[in-house]
């Protein structure tokens, strides 16, 4: 059995960090649906005030989902931009 040089035990660990970094996607999720199930709800209370409900939920949805972005791009340079495999 080869020895693990440096290069493959940081490849292996920005694998793991990806995949870590994925699961912040469950809370944007659960978030979205947590705000669109109060804004329907909101609307079927005052119907007279969908516009407002709906633009707060669209703009409160946007902020939530920044949070998955920035995950996903953190994944996506672990794997395909290491900025530290390149140091051995």
């Amino acid at each position: 059995m080869e020895p693990i040089t440096g290069k493959a035990l940081i490849l292996a660990a920005s694998a793991i960090g990806a995949g870590l970094a994925m699961i912040a996607g469950i809370g944007p999720g659960i978030g979205q649906g947590y705000a669109a199930g109060k804004g329907a709800e909101g609307v079927g209370r005052q119907p007279e005030a969908q516009g407002d409900i709906v633009r707060t939920m669209l703009l409160g949805a946007a902020v939530a989902e920044t949070t998955g972005i920035y995950a996903l791009v953190i994944a996506l340079i672990l794997l395909f931009a290491n900025p530290l495999v390149g140091m051995l």
